[in-house]
Order: C-alpha cells, then sequence, then structure tokens
C-alpha cells in the first residue's frame, strides 16, 4: 500500500482508542477465543470508510482488499461473525464517536467560532407500505374479527355435520386462514395498544408542561381532560417491521420510512461536534439536545449556530440567547439563489420590531448572510461525504437505540478522515 494510505492511520488511531468497554465484556474463557476487538474495530471503521455495511461484503473484502488484509493481519472473520461483533457492541462503537471529537480536540481541530446544525432523513430497515394508520387499525380490527367469527361459526356447523355424519373427530386443527388472520388481528392489537400508550404519555407530558409553565406566570393551570383517556389520531401510524420508525418527508419531498440523523459541526474545521437521531420529524425540537452536546463533548460553548428554517422556533432563539449563543436562523424557508437577491436593511431599526422581522433584518446584512452561508460550507457537505462516500443511505438495523449509535459510529469515521486530511497521523508519531 501507499505510505499515505487511510489504512495506516486508522491503524494507529484505533490503538489509542479506548475499547474497554467492548474488552470487559469478554469474561467467559469457555470456547474458541474470540477475534482481537480491535482488529475488529478497524476492519468496520474501514469498511465504513469504503462504502460497505453488509457483513457478507465485508467477508468478501477481507480476502479481496488489501487495505481489509492489513488491518486483519490476514484473518478472515466470517459475516456472522462479523454481524455478531457488531450487534453485541453497537452501544460501544457509537460511543467511540465523542473519542473522535477529542482526537480532533488534540489535534487543534474543534474552533466552536461558529457551528452548523442540521437533520437528514435515512431511510429505516422497513418499508412505508409496512405501516398503518390508527384509524385503519380499528377499522382492520373490526374486519378481522368479523372474518374469524365467520370461520369459526362455518367450522361449528361442519363439525356438526361431521358429528352427525361420522362420528367424533379430533377437532384440534387449526385452519391455515384462521391462523393468518389471528396473527394479523394480534399483531395489529399490539400496535393500536402501543399507539394508545404513546398518546397517553404525550398528553401527560404536555400537561406536565403546562403546568409548570402556569407555575412560573403564577398562574393556574385548566385541565384539558384526563390524560388516561387520551387516544391517538386516525392519521397516527405504526410500522410493524420497524415499530420505532416513522414516514417522514425527505428532500426531495417523497415520504418514506426513516429516522431524523442530526448533526452539529464546526464550520471552520468539518469536525462534527455532536450527532444523534430521532424518530421524531420535525428539526425544531432537536436543536437545545444538540447544542448541549455540543457542550458536554468538548467542554465548551459555541459562539455562534448556524440552522435552516427547520429549526426556528421563540423557544429556541431564547435558549440559544441564555448561552451567550449568536443564532443565524431563518423563520422562513428561501432557497440559495435567492440569498443573492436579498437587499440589505436599510434605515432605522423600528422600535417594535417582531422577532421574526429581527431575524430577517440580521440576516439580510452583508455580515449575517455570510455567517449563515457556512452551512453550505460545513454541515450539508458532511451529510454529502456521509450519504454519498460512505454509502449510508439506509440502516440496515432496526430499532431507535441500534440506529442511533450505527450513526454515532459513522459520524465518528467521519472525523477520522478529517483527521486523516488534516495531516495528524504525523502529530501522532
Amino acid at each position: 500500500m501507499p505510505e499515505d494510505h487511510v489504512a495506516y492511520v486508522i491503524d494507529e488511531v484505533v490503538e489509542q482508542l479506548d475499547l474497554s468497554a467492548i474488552y470487559n465484556d469478554y469474561r467467559d474463557s469457555r470456547g474458541q477465543p474470540p477475534y482481537q476487538p480491535k482488529m475488529m474495530v478497524k476492519v468496520l471503521i474501514y469498511a465504513v470508510i469504503k462504502g460497505i455495511h453488509s457483513s457478507r461484503k465485508i467477508e468478501t473484502a477481507l480476502y479481496e482488499d488489501v487495505g481489509f488484509r492489513f488491518l486483519a493481519g490476514n484473518q478472515q472473520p466470517d459475516h456472522w461473525t462479523i454481524a455478531a461483533f457488531r450487534r453485541r457492541h453497537h452501544r460501544a462503537l457509537g460511543d467511540l464517536f465523542v473519542q473522535t471529537v477529542k482526537l480532533a480536540q488534540r489535534a487543534g481541530l474543534v474552533k466552536l467560532g461558529h457551528v452548523s446544525l442540521d437533520g437528514t432523513k435515512i431511510k429505516a430497515y422497513a418499508s412505508k407500505h409496512s405501516a398503518m394508520s390508527y384509524g385503519r387499525m380499528k377499522q382492520e380490527e373490526e374486519r378481522l374479527r368479523r372474518e374469524i367469527d365467520a370461520i369459526l361459526d362455518l367450522m361449528e356447523k361442519t363439525d356438526r355435520a361431521e358429528d352427525k355424519k361420522y362420528g367424533h373427530r379430533r377437532g384440534d386443527e387449526l385452519p391455515a386462514e384462521l391462523a393468518t388472520r389471528q396473527k394479523r388481528l394480534e399483531a395489529i392489537r399490539r400496535a393500536r395498544e402501543e399507539l394508545e400508550a404513546e398518546a397517553r404519555a404525550r398528553a401527560a407530558k404536555e400537561q406536565a408542561r403546562r403546568r409548570e409553565e402556569a407555575a412560573k406566570q403564577g398562574k393556574s393551570c385548566r385541565s384539558k381532560g384526563d390524560p388516561a383517556k387520551a387516544v391517538p389520531r386516525d392519521r397516527d401510524q405504526r410500522n410493524f417491521t420497524d415499530p420505532e420508525s416513522r414516514i417522514m418527508k425527505n428532500a426531495d419531498k417523497a415520504f418514506i420510512q426513516a429516522y431524523n440523523a442530526q448533526a452539529c459541526v464546526d464550520a471552520e474545521t468539518g469536525i462534527i461536534v455532536a450527532a444523534d437521531l430521532s424518530n421524531q420529524a420535525a428539526d425544531a425540537p432537536l436543536l437545545p439536545a444538540s447544542i448541549e452536546q455540543v457542550e458536554e463533548n468538548t467542554g465548551r460553548t459555541p459562539k455562534e449556530v448556524s440552522a435552516d428554517a427547520g429549526y426556528y422556533s421563540a423557544d429556541n432563539l431564547a435558549y440559544l440567547a441564555a448561552r451567550g449563543i449568536e443564532a443565524y436562523i431563518p423563520p422562513g424557508k428561501i432557497k440559495h439563489n435567492e440569498w443573492r437577491e436579498l437587499k440589505p436593511p436599510r434605515g432605522r431599526m423600528p422600535q417594535d420590531i417582531s422577532l421574526r422581522d429581527l431575524m430577517w433584518r440580521k440576516l439580510r446584512t452583508k455580515h449575517g448572510r455570510e455567517r449563515y452561508k457556512l452551512r453550505q460550507t460545513s454541515v450539508e457537505p458532511a451529510f454529502g461525504i456521509i450519504k454519498e462516500v460512505f454509502g449510508l443511505r439506509q440502516f440496515l438495523l432496526r430499532g431507535l437505540d441500534k440506529v442511533r449509535l450505527i450513526w454515532r459510529f459513522t459520524c465518528g469515521v467521519h472525523n477520522l478522515m478529517k483527521l486523516f486530511r488534516a495531516g495528524f497521523r504525523v502529530k501522532l508519531a
């Protein structure tokens, strides 16, 4: 391999990572010894860089790709072993993201003068056609009950006729069509009950929030009904394949079964300083958690934050102002080419200017436009690398917790590539 091959950097960096969470999981000395965890982590990092997410394709690459063979020490764990390792240690692999932020800090690549926040929708390992709305669930339950009752009634009539003709029969055979309908009915019932539980929890949380707000203002809070009796909206949906995923609209305005992946990027260096994932389609409620994660990962508070219109809200502006963070978040959507046509504000600022107009005024200034454009050179390219170069357009695991940690692991690999491009290997030596 050439001397500047990325596999050398991966080999050196992983040697410095704290993998105790993985090593401490191996306590049983029975059976064959496991493959070296450091080797497995190196292979998985390199697989992300190469855009390979299938364990079977990784197994093939361990024979055919010299970079994989170098990192694996010429060992070839099979796809079952690779998949089991990734599944067993997905939490520890996701937590490696924070260590990449620390490495970037050591390399002087975390500035926090300006950070850009954005979200992107990534397909879940489930089809949107496997989802059903709460209203449809009620209709389908009733239809299946009628069909099952009809089948049972037919069975009873058949039994009486056969008993009269043939005498006693065993009678414990379950017709295939009844078993299929019964299983569908049980699946729909479980999904309906989960939606109802979520509705009650959501109503209780909202009531608690309203009471807290009223208490701060010294007012009484009127109850809007018993949260225990709350029911889902008819359009609320549940996916039977991956119940924690949701139907969302992607950048192409198409509805997909997806998760909402979030990233906060240092605008000067391109290092991802916060990464999280949610099954909530709206971006605005996710801003505070992202900023708090930046502070937790770096020990510092960014000076400026830019984000698109999806993050605009009075609460978010107040949250950022309370932390001394300058916000550049447009109140409404505007296309990239329209920014060139915006005219700078003229005259004195009105005394009674609204919060929205104040933000528009700031973004129309030369300085405001320059700061907001940093999004185009930081967080958007990061998503481009992860989706186009790393090939992460769909998760291959199911469940919010698992896909969140896969996202964080991938963002950590993105940071390692930034370190590689910055010549961090020389500094390690």
